[in-house]
């Protein structure tokens, strides 16, 4: 069975509070997460809250990379998706962990656009167990 898409659903915990609330880190890392994945980038945007907090996307021919972040909760929530062969998600996903100092992790893979010619349900499965 082949899927269109795989898609990371990145929880990181216990992160560097200061490295996640500041707008030009977070922006850095998930752009060279992007480009250490051999992703093609197409655009970035992100946007500060006020008083804490960032959420942005990179827009990559692949597909994307965004992030919601909650300094005040030392967590960020991360998605990776990204379509076709080439592609290294894993490369991008502990590259962030490393950069933004998380302690405990969850990645969840799911497999995106499965087209089952059975009555089979699909199971997706989680790649890396909270640490």
């Amino acid at each position: 069975m082949n899927a269109l898409g795989r898609h990371l659903l990145i929880e990181l915990f216990d992160c560097d509070p200061d490295v996640i609330n500041n707008l030009e880190a977070v922006k850095g890392a998930l752009v060279e997460a992007a480009r250490r994945a051999q992703a093609t980038i197409v655009d970035v945007v992100f946007h500060e809250f006020n008083p804490f907090g960032i959420s942005g996307v990179v827009v990559i021919a692949e597909s994307h990379l965004s992030i919601h972040t909650w300094p005040e909760y030392r967590y960020a929530a991360v998605d990776i998706f990204s379509c076709g062969d080439m592609l290294q998600p894993e490369v991008a996903a502990s590259y962030l962990v490393e950069q933004f100092a998380a302690e405990r992790t969850s990645i969840v893979e799911m497999q995106r656009g499965m087209f089952l010619n059975s009555s089979m349900p699909v199971v997706n499965r989680a790649v890396v167990a909270i640490r």
